[in-house]
């Protein structure tokens, strides 16, 4: 594990009786064990698949600001038809 910083920490009882009980059961080897798989879980989450919290702020105006979402099905028509047009043009069939 390398170097460790020691800490001291305060659990409410119902989560300190949840850290013992995973240790009593076997499912870790101590409550730092416990501790240290909670907090590396938690960091999984906050990292948010690499986005910073002001990226992610970022992309969500990004959407907003592009406007609002459009179905699929009438686009796509919309392209097909535009692209089966130019073909006629060229003189290229279906």
């Amino acid at each position: 594990m390398g170097q460790v910083d020691k800490r001291s920490i305060t659990l409410s009882p119902e989560l300190a009786a949840a850290v013992d009980d995973v240790v009593a059961a076997g499912e870790y080897a101590s409550a730092s064990e416990v501790i240290r798989d909670a907090l590396r879980q938690w960091k999984d989450r906050r990292d948010l698949h690499g986005y910073t919290v002001e990226e992610l702020r970022k992309l969500v105006q990004e959407g907003i600001d592009s406007g609002p979402a459009l179905d699929g099905p009438p686009i796509m028509e919309r392209l097909r038809a535009k692209y089966l047009k130019m073909a006629e043009v060229k003189g290229l069939e279906e």
